[in-house]
């Protein structure tokens, strides 16, 4: 066990030391008594702005963790261990506040600030201390761990710590479930025609040979998944779009269809599901509800897992509707704009809503890399996205974090334009290792 010493304590503090301890695998305390601080032995830290010099690790506050409010940071961006880092400090053990730089990133601090949307209503990538100052790519609270827990283990040996194993987690947004099979008589035969007169015979030809039951519909990869997981024994999650009218950005076949309610049962027996909460959710709360309410009917068991929708996360408005429909694990944590670490972090931790400052029982999932970030907002080719999946796959190894992706079953397909990215995830399982 480690015991903190702190002058006071606060919410804030005790939400991320909570944090730090599901990293590092060893139990802190807490205590405001100097005096006990001083005649206990073993691993300590001593956060205030004085040290205590008896065999302790100091860390001088920045004042962060003791706030109530919401306030503008002047954040300066400096090097430590040749590591980035921000809350620098002078005259302690430790360089730098990890403790106050760790609630920034994780709580995501400043997308509680003013800010510019992208193009989708979005908070953007662009604002983000970890874009402008390139780290977006590293999980650098991992990293920050890591080199805390070596630090400790230099001064209080031999001390050790139980990092969790390195973990990957595939998970797949279902958007689109089929091409044409099981899609309203109307949208079919109004895509043969648009199809017929752009003179795209291929697509027609695929529609027709799908109608007459001559092949599968393209985007029906699912077997092939199968396959793929059971040989590399992998454990997915499964998140169903299940829009109840089809919109702009919503373009599911019905969750009323039996093709589609057929699907996702079949799934539920294998793996985990849950809701991928449709565009149009987003500004009306009873839609969410009853998106919600359909999954648990179709799987007669309670959902308690979501991923947004085109990644439609504002916060805090977002997870607090989530947590009133019974939602218990969110995997949302991540851009629709670009591949990296939003909270700069790759495990998995507890929502803190800083308006009400207080934490949560909403668990919050990252994901580091999607393919349509890959192929539409960063424009790469199939080789130049396993490259760049390795590089987040290995990253994420080294700080034993768990790599969670996400995939979309119609970029799986064996059509032309998506084969080369189906042999890329093929190619990707084969060649990684750690599973």
């Amino acid at each position: 066990m480690l015991l903190l010493y702190t002058e006071q304590n606060s919410p804030r503090l005790q939400y991320t030391t909570n944090f730090i301890q599901s990293i590092i695998g060893e139990s802190i305390a807490i205590t405001t008594d100097k005096e006990l601080f001083t005649k206990t032995e073993g691993v300590k830290i001593c956060y205030s702005k004085e040290a205590i010099r008896n065999k302790s690790y100091h860390i001088q506050p920045q004042g962060l963790l003791f706030q109530k409010s919401i306030e503008p940071i002047d954040i300066e961006v400096t090097t430590c261990r040749e590591q980035i880092c921000f809350f620098a400090s002078q005259n302690d053990s430790h360089g730098f506040d990890v403790l106050s730089a760790i609630f920034y990133l994780i709580t995501r601090y400043e997308e509680y600030l003013p800010h510019e949307k992208d193009s989708y209503g979005r908070y953007a990538h662009t604002n983000s201390l970890a874009y402008q100052h390139q780290f977006l790519h590293l999980p650098l609270v991992n990293i920050w761990l890591n080199d805390f827990a070596k630090q400790l283990q230099s001064q209080f040996s031999p001390f050790t710590f139980h990092f969790s194993p390195f973990t990957f987690t595939p998970t797949y947004d279902i958007d689109i479930a089929y091409a044409h099979q099981h899609q309203s008589v109307i949208k079919n035969v109004g895509g043969f025609f648009k199809d017929l007169m752009r003179g795209d015979l291929e697509k027609v030809t695929e529609r027709a040979n799908v109608y007459s039951g001559t092949t599968k519909d393209p985007f029906d990869t699912y077997e092939w998944l199968d396959k793929l997981h059971s040989k590399h024994d992998l454990q997915p999650i499964y998140f169903f779009l299940l829009a109840a009218k089809r919109s702009i950005y919503d373009k599911n076949i019905p969750p009323t269809a039996k093709g589609m309610q057929q699907l996702i049962q079949q799934h539920h027996s294998k793996y985990t599901i849950g809701i991928h909460p449709s565009w149009q959710s987003g500004d009306n709360h009873n839609c969410l509800l009853q998106e919600n309410q359909m999954l648990e009917q179709i799987t007669q068991v309670t959902c308690t897992k979501s991923r947004q929708h085109y990644i439609r996360l504002s916060l805090p408005e977002t997870y607090r509707r989530l947590i009133n429909i019974g939602i218990t694990d969110d995997y949302s944590m991540g851009y629709g704009s670009i591949n990296g670490f939003r909270a700069s972090v790759a495990s998995p931790f507890f929502w803190f809503d800083l308006e009400s400052n207080e934490p949560t029982n909403l668990c919050i999932h990252p994901f580091c890399w999607m393919d349509a970030n890959s192929y539409f907002e960063q424009q790469l080719s199939a080789d130049e996205a396993l490259l760049e999946l390795r590089d987040y796959y290995n990253v994420v190894k080294q700080v034993s974090g768990n790599c969670s992706i996400i995939l979309h079953n119609s970029f799986l397909t064996e059509q032309p334009q998506w084969l080369p990215w189906r042999k890329m995830y093929e190619h990707f399982l084969e060649t990684a290792d750690g599973y």
